[in-house]
């Protein structure tokens, strides 16, 4: 048995390596140039919903209607990726050695992939973070908070650029007297952002692999995928934790954003 477990670790490790070191997950993304540029904005918009049908599957599974948790847990509410349609097939193919599945281990691979969906846009949530601390020295850890700042950046440059006694006195001015930003343009600001934020989305499992490969987090997300395949009661994935920090950090920075925008 210590040989089994053994052996089925050298194989995971082995494909974690061809698929999620910095080589394969290029070469993995290339699947998302096309209509994944699409998909993964969607996704992020139906996260939340996707995540209320977990945690009423869940609180289902609790009071006992088993059924119903089953049935609602496999709802499809987010769109399949071509990145994760690649990551599910070399899945059945590379550990699972091409058998035939049923729906429940179909449905438990589905969950692996929105496992990575959510680290994604973790990532991202990181990326803007850090942009917003190095560029303006504020938390911002989405598009709502990073939106005020920017726009105000700019209306503030532009109004310096643009003042008759020139830009020295204009930045004194306008130093006192801070330039107000209308409501509009934070709005298309924060759409010129998230567009952004997407497409940085789609591709963001080319940071975000290596980092989980080098640290374990892919094999053992990968060896308690295969233990659930194999287990014959046919344990549920449940709710993830990737889920709720993506969902926590929405949370933070809507609540940032409004703030920001609506502080005297």
């Amino acid at each position: 048995m210590h040989e089994t477990r053994a052996i089925l670790r050298r194989r995971i490790d082995a494909f974690v390596a061809r698929n999620f070191r910095l080589a394969g997950t290029l070469r993995l993304h290339g699947a998302a140039l096309g209509w994944d540029l699409l998909r993964a904005p969607a996704n992020v918009a139906l996260a939340p919903i996707f995540l209320l049908t977990l945690l009423m599957a869940g609180l289902l599974r609790l009071i006992g209607l088993r059924r119903g948790a089953r049935w609602l847990g496999a709802r499809r509410i987010l769109f399949t990726t071509s990145v994760s349609r690649a990551v599910g097939e070399r899945i059945e193919a590379d550990l699972l050695g091409g058998v035939k599945l049923g729906p429940h281990s179909r449905q438990l691979i589905a969950d692996y992939t929105a496992i990575r969906s959510a680290v994604a846009e973790i990532t991202t949530s990181l990326v803007v973070l850090a942009t917003g601390a190095a560029l303006f020295g504020v938390a911002t850890p989405g598009v709502a908070s990073l939106a005020p700042n920017v726009s105000g950046y700019v209306v503030h440059a532009s109004a310096v650029a643009n003042f008759p006694l020139g830009t020295r006195i204009g930045e004194v001015w306008y130093g006192v007297f801070p330039v107000t930003q209308p409501g509009w343009i934070v709005l298309v600001t924060a759409l010129g952002l998230a567009m952004a934020a997407s497409v940085v989305t789609t591709f963001a499992g080319i940071l975000a692999d290596p980092v989980q490969a080098w640290l374990g987090i892919h094999r053992r997300r990968l060896e308690r995928l295969l233990a659930r395949i194999a287990d014959v009661e046919g344990r549920s994935s449940g709710l993830a934790p990737e889920h709720v920090l993506a969902r926590l950090a929405d949370l933070t920075d809507a609540g940032l954003g409004l703030l920001r925008l609506f502080r005297p």
